[in-house]
Formats: structure tokens, C-alpha cells, sequence
């Protein structure tokens, strides 16, 4: 599996799948959210509404993961994560490690060959870059059989600052 970091608008990057740093309510929002939304087009919130009205009623969890048809986008599915919001005192790292495991063995059930991230929780939601990276890291390499399948797993980061924490948490791990 070929792990990359790039700067870059994940709306374009020609993926199986992008992972959306989502809000519970599954109906768009600002940053990353906001900007995936806008791009998919009205068909995107129509299959979160589809989501909502059968398996998450209550909204997804933060640290789950769902999936949608990717609509106007490039990418064939949006893979939707929730981060823990430092902001509201969800502190603990390991939701957010398992946003972001979930997305890959979403990605994987999918049958998905390349996913691509945005920094979840790096925004709005106010994780430092370092302990994204960190979180990422952790989830690629805790259990790596389990991405059996995908070819290409992509950081595609809105800030050079950003990417830089992620090349150097993951330099050893890239290709």
C-alpha cells in the first residue's frame, strides 16, 4: 500500500473514495464539510438524508464511519467520519484514531483501491496537526492486514503547516 501526503482540494483528487470530515448531523457544515457538499452537489445531502432516515436516526457517532455515493465528485464514495471536538471537551485520541480506522475498513468494505483523508479534527474542531498525524499513523499501522485491497491511502491537506506534520509523522510509512 503506497501512502502519500500532498497540499491540495481533496473535492478533486480522482480516488475510489474521499473521507469527509463530517458533523454528526451528516447535513454539511463548514471546512472540509462544507467544501465536499458543495462540490457533490444537492445528490450528496440527499443520500446523508437517506443515512439519517435508516441507519444513524440519531446522527453519527464521533469515531464511526459511513459511506455515500460520491455524487458530482470524482471519487465513486464519501467515506463520512465524526472527529472529536476539543472544543466541546472530546479530548481522547483514540476517537480519533478510529475516525480513522473506520474510514479505511469502510473504504475496504467498499472495495474502494485508493481513499484519500483531509486532516480530521485539524479544523473547526481544534486538534493540533502533530496529533492528527500521530492518530492517522496509528491507525495505519495497528493493524495493516486489514487494509488488504487498497493500493493508494492519500493525505490531501489544506495548508502546507499541515503537511508538514503529516510528512513527518509518516515519512517512514510513504512512498
Amino acid at each position: 500500500m503506497r501512502i502519500t501526503v500532498v497540499e491540495g482540494d481533496i473535492t478533486e483528487q480522482d480516488v475510489s473514495a474521499i473521507v469527509n470530515a463530517a458533523n454528526s448531523s451528516l447535513m454539511g457544515g463548514g471546512g472540509v464539510d462544507g467544501a465536499i457538499h458543495r462540490a457533490a452537489g444537492p445528490g450528496l445531502l440527499e443520500h446523508c438524508r437517506a443515512l439519517r432516515a435508516t441507519r444513524w436516526p440519531e446522527g453519527l457517532p464521533p469515531g464511526r464511519a459511513a459511506s455515500t455515493p460520491g455524487a458530482r465528485l470524482p471519487a465513486d464514495w464519501v467515506i463520512h467520519t465524526v472527529g472529536p471536538n476539543r472544543h466541546a471537551d472530546e479530548t481522547d485520541p483514540s476517537v480519533l484514531v478510529s475516525c480513522f480506522r473506520e474510514s479505511l475498513l469502510e473504504a475496504v468494505r467498499l472495495g474502494a483501491d485508493s481513499v484519500a483523508f483531509p486532516a480530521i479534527g485539524a479544523g473547526v474542531y481544534g486538534w493540533a496537526a502533530d496529533d492528527v498525524a500521530r492518530a492517522a499513523r496509528r491507525a495505519l499501522t495497528e493493524e495493516p492486514t486489514h487494509w488488504a485491497g487498497l493500493v493508494e491511502v492519500r493525505f490531501v491537506l489544506f495548508s502546507a503547516p499541515v503537511a508538514a506534520a503529516f510528512r513527518e509523522h509518516l515519512s517512514d510509512l510513504c512512498a
